[in-house]
């Protein structure tokens, strides 16, 4: 734990035993049950708590080895409503709490007494916070994707492996059962040697009427004194405000802050893959594909892809949109769901999403993984984890190293659509072979002020 932590605790020692004159102290200041004292519990700070930050803040609100002491968005409302929640979420728990709203995130991560950062930003400033995070001295959550630029990504991680920091990534799936025993069976042989995955998620879409539902032209406007327009817009290149530039599926599908579905949810399927083929430390070494981006609307991230993947070891992966996916993945799937991970090994296959586990043959269910098998780290709660780990200094389950290799997926995938060209990688050098033009197509200049 850190040493401020230390040093809270000592003060509330004090102030509670030292005291001469007798007094009443409520049962959340010396802590009750399953609550920990304040001087043990975990201080966090949130940072971007609009929709997926909202359900993380009540993740975090609901574990009684943490605080929420401060929330941080470019939203006025935003922020007031989260304040409310955890006041009143504290009060319906009986806990004293005493949180704050930030306007700017700055004034936030200058506080001593926080230990851990969650961040669920729109996608190009995940890894900007999560640096002056860790160079302030706190420990990150950081929603996925990781962000828009790779070598951005390889700054964090090796800022993160140097302060000794602890970083989760938002890959929940990996907190999940069905998922966990999927990456066992592979890992274990159960189907045999591992010879190719399928990997597809959801996507925007391609067609005439993405354009009339979400067009080029969309009236611009006075940002409104709700939001802090020119901080939402952050390290990205700035543009005219439009309500639809600052909605939810603007901020999923406008190039500029984000690569699209085929990495803010592919990295789910892709994460899965990575885990159940043991290549958490690399990703492929070789793409090609193509995609298509809707013209004449706003959302100009690619709307379909179909991009095929070679891993050094020979193992091939199909990356693929959900539509694009479905005819390939229904000639051996009978009902599968609109995103997934199958594997095919020499002796069957395996296909685990949300909600499902199937198999080519049933009896792979029944298996018990034995006790000298390859057991996948156990978790059940990936928030939890994560408080779990910032007290431990243990990594938790889906590390800034696994984040890096599952991110340059989407990267190079993206890239190789966009450029309709193979792009050739080498993991031990990280770099891509022969082609500037694809190599500085994957990175990105920040807009000053927002520079790391």
């Amino acid at each position: 734990m850190k040493k401020n932590k230390f040093g809270r605790r000592q003060f509330i020692q004090r102030s509670v035993f030292a005291a001469t004159v007798p007094t009443i102290i409520p049962s959340t200041v010396l802590g009750k049950g399953d609550i920990p004292a304040p001087s043990e519990r975990i201080n966090l700070g949130c940072i971007g708590i609009g929709k997926r930050g909202n359900r993380l803040l009540r993740h975090a609100l609901q574990n009684k080895q943490a605080q929420v002491v401060a929330v941080s968005d470019c939203f006025t409302s935003i922020r007031e409503k989260a304040l409310k929640l955890v006041k009143d979420d504290y009060t319906a728990q009986g806990r004293l709490g005493d949180a704050k709203e930030y306007a700017d995130f700055r004034q936030m991560l200058a506080r001593e007494d926080i230990d851990g950062v969650i961040i669920a930003t729109q996608d190009h400033w995940h890894v900007p916070l999560a640096i002056y995070a860790v160079q302030a001295g706190k420990d990150v959550y950081v929603e996925k994707p990781l962000g828009v630029s790779v070598d951005h990504g390889f700054k964090l991680r090796k800022l993160v492996q140097d302060k000794s920091a602890i970083f989760q990534y938002g890959t929940q799936q990996r907190s999940d059962l069905r998922f966990r025993f999927a990456c066992e069976l592979v890992r274990n042989g159960y189907i045999g040697k591992i010879e190719s995955m399928d990997v597809w998620a959801p996507s925007l879409g391609y067609g005439p009427e993405i354009a009339k539902q979400f067009p080029l032209d969309t009236p611009t406007k006075t940002p409104p004194a709700n939001i802090d327009y020119d901080r939402w817009i952050g390290p990205a290149q700035m543009k005219p405000y439009s309500d639809l530039r600052v909605s939810t599926q603007g901020t999923y599908h406008i190039y500029d802050y984000a690569l699209g579905f085929i990495a803010g949810w592919g990295v789910h399927p892709l994460d899965i893959a990575q885990w159940g083929n043991n290549s958490e430390e690399t990703c492929p070494v070789y793409y090609k594909g193509t995609g298509k981006v809707n013209e004449g609307s706003m959302f100009d991230s690619l709307g379909i892809w179909d991009i095929k993947c070679r891993y050094a070891n020979g193992v091939k992966m199909n990356f693929m949109d959900e539509f694009t996916a479905m005819p390939i993945v229904k000639k051996y799937h009978p009902k599968p769901n609109g995103h997934g991970t199958t594997f095919h090994g020499t002796e069957g296959w395996v296909c685990v999403s949300r909600g499902a586990l199937d198999f080519s043959d049933d009896k792979l269910r029944r298996i018990k993984i034995k006790d000298d098998d390859v057991h996948l780290y156990k978790s059940a709660d990936h928030m939890g984890n994560f408080i779990d780990c910032i007290k431990s200094r243990k990594k938790p389950i889906s590390t800034i190293e696994a984040a890096v290799q599952s991110d340059l997926i989407s990267h190079f995938s993206n890239a190789a659509a966009r450029l309709d060209k193979s792009i050739k990688w080498d993991p031990k050098k990280e770099k891509i072979v022969g082609d500037s033009k694809a190599a500085k197509a994957i990175n990105r200049k920040l807009r000053s002020p927002w520079v790391v």
